[in-house]
């Protein structure tokens, strides 16, 4: 911990608790995707892995919105750090909708099963070289920038001089998603499926990818929370 900057809640043993859950249970979530769109695309139906990580991730969502109530209350009722409150809000506020997005397209993609059905067989169709390899490693460099952003998320709390350093490396996950998610794009349409196809396919790379865009906005506030809690 930084000896110059204090942490920010001091003795307020129960808040630090509630955040330090909630940041958790959003590391939880990404866990969760993970496993469960892993699932999807190496066994291409829907099976109970599946429905129990969509099931899990929708149980912490509820759980983090318990959680950010009772941290509103707490803040306000006992008139803590008016200064960096609505920046805590906030910070909150982007780290669930990270969890809400990654809820959202996971269940999307379960509900499209009857056009996903043919993902498995597509995406191994060697001849096409859609590589299932390159949507696996979509999904790992995405939930590799959620790792981070809660990493520097926790440390805005106890040394927010060390956030940067953090925040850099969710900019290159996001980055390496981007080049994994053009490469597999130009793969899917330079095959002779369908064009609905095509746009089904790329509509799942787009979903995931656009998770590490979400973590990249949030580790943008994050630097400025962090510069204005060490002015």
């Amino acid at each position: 911990m930084s000896k110059e900057t204090p942490a920010l809640f001091g003795k307020t043993k129960l808040l630090e608790g509630q955040i330090d859950e909630f940041l958790d249970k959003v590391a939880e979530g990404a866990i969760y995707f993970e496993r469960g769109i892993t699932a999807f695309l190496e066994e291409g139906k829907l099976i109970g892995t599946c429905e129990e990580k969509l099931s899990q991730i929708t149980e912490l969502k509820q759980r983090c919105r318990d959680l950010r109530r009772s941290i509103v209350n707490v803040l306000y009722s006992e008139m803590l750090i008016p200064d960096f409150r609505a920046d805590v809000l906030r910070l909150l506020t982007d780290l669930f909708s990270l969890l809400d997005l990654m809820g959202k397209n996971f269940q999307d993609l379960m509900i499209e099963r009857d056009q996903n059905k043919e993902i498995e067989s597509q995406i191994e169709d060697k001849e096409q070289k859609i590589g299932k390899k390159e949507f696996l490693d979509l999904v790992q460099v995405v939930v590799k920038s959620i790792e981070t952003v809660i990493i520097a998320a926790r440390n805005f709390f106890r040394d927010p001089k060390s956030v940067k350093d953090h925040t850099y490396q969710v900019r290159v996950y996001e980055s390496e998603a981007d080049k994994i998610a053009i490469s597999l794009k130009k793969k899917i349409f330079a095959t002779d499926y369908k064009f609905s196809e095509k746009i089904n396919l790329r509509d799942i790379v787009n979903a995931i990818d656009a998770i590490a865009d979400l973590a990249e906005s949030v580790a943008d506030e994050l630097d400025i929370y962090a510069i204005q809690r060490t002015l």
